[in-house]
């Protein structure tokens, strides 16, 4: 008995998310629906924003010399997912889940990342600028799948932090013994 107790209670310090992973589907499905249209509504703006200046969507606006790779669609569309659910967890929170800024800025930074991966080097001006287009192409093309892999994590660790935070429990403020010396008297 004691053995079986042991091993289990190993198994959970070594893997304390695999609780929490369980419990997000869960989450998921407690959603209200107005999370779920701001999700909706997010991934499309992010597709359309992401896909017209890279040329993904091809618009007499943008041209693009380098055809995109096979991994730009499947990496767009899953960052505009987990865009369109970071986003939604801002709107109609629990009572008494507090915002986190720090998840809010890894999303951030995944919606970023995702527009450089799946650009094209050589059309990107920023990238023109630092590296040149022969160093764009030498060095920031074999990078994109790397970013796409990295903005497909941070986008997915803003929303496992900001939704494990929603059901973590606030903690009251802080009293001081001087306070709560008066609220007995009082």
């Amino acid at each position: 008995m004691r053995d079986q107790r042991t091993s289990r209670d190993e198994s959970s310090r070594r893997a304390p998310w695999r609780g929490k992973l369980a419990g997000l589907g869960g989450d998921l499905r407690r959603w209200p629906s107005r999370r779920w249209w701001v999700a909706l509504a997010t991934a499309l703006f992010t597709v359309v924003f992401i896909a017209i200046p890279t040329d993904l969507i091809d618009t007499p606006f943008f041209s693009r010399q380098i055809p995109p790779t096979a991994w730009s669609w499947p990496v767009l569309t899953l960052s505009a997912v987990l865009t369109g659910m970071v986003t939604a967890t801002y709107v109609a929170h629990p009572e008494g889940a507090l915002p986190s800024r720090a998840a809010g800025r890894l999303g951030m930074a995944g919606w970023l990342v995702t527009f450089f991966a799946v650009g094209c080097p050589v059309c990107n001006k920023l990238v023109l600028l630092a590296l040149g287009t022969t160093g764009a192409m030498q060095f920031f093309e074999p990078v994109q799948s790397y970013l796409a892999a990295a903005s497909i994590v941070l986008l997915g660790w803003a929303l496992y932090a900001r939704m494990t935070r929603e059901n973590s429990c606030g903690l009251p403020a802080r009293t001081t013994a001087a306070t709560e010396v008066l609220d007995r008297v009082l």
